[in-house]
């Protein structure tokens, strides 16, 4: 039965492909759009994670100035106040990440494309050469898990990565250290 699979036009785009299909990474919101901090407040006040998300932020005002600012949206709020509305929007307008479940930290991974290691490149995962086996419980998840869930992961920061801290924890070097330089990658999980 075959496992979950991600594609890319590298390496790292599969391996990202792959965890979004998983887990939810971190993102914004599409409804936090507003810009103004009148606006802002408006729907920060709609919701008790909104409201939540002021108090976190420092925004300790009475229900009195909150109507005020609501009904006019000219109110003259001080400056500081205005940060801290947008501290708050900022902060409810983000997801976090899901961690990165253990069956993908813990599979064992065959990747297709384009492999580099010395002089010796071939296209694995066709008839002729079998695809690149990975034991992904050997490797150290750490760095790749933290930047997961900052939101910081991209394709070639998840790419280098997963070369240094999984496969070379698998299987080594290489001859001279493992390339992916093809333009379309497959790789799956079982």
């Amino acid at each position: 039965m075959a496992g979950p699979t991600g594609r890319g036009s590298s390496l790292g785009a599969a391996l990202n492909d792959l965890l979004r299909s998983q887990v939810t990474p971190r993102h914004r919101l599409s409804s936090y759009t507003a810009k103004h901090w009148h606006a802002q407040l408006s729907q920060l006040t709609s919701t008790h994670r909104g409201h939540q998300a002021l108090v976190d932020a420092g925004l300790e005002v009475t229900t009195k100035t909150l109507v005020n600012w609501l009904s006019d949206s000219e109110y003259n709020v001080r400056r500081g106040y205005r940060d801290l509305i947008h501290t708050a929007y900022e902060n409810v307008a983000i997801v976090p990440a899901d961690p990165i479940p253990d069956h993908i930290k813990g599979g064992q991974y065959e990747i297709s494309g384009t492999v580099k290691t010395g002089q010796d490149e071939r296209e694995r995962g066709t008839r002729e050469a079998a695809p690149l086996r990975i034991d992904g419980s050997r490797g150290d998840w750490n760095e790749i898990e933290e930047l997961w869930l900052a939101g910081e992961l991209t394709d070639e920061e998840l790419e280098d990565r997963f070369v240094d801290d999984i496969i070379v924890a698998d299987i080594g070097e290489g001859t001279d250290g493992w390339e992916f330089p093809g333009d379309s990658y497959s790789i799956e999980v079982r």
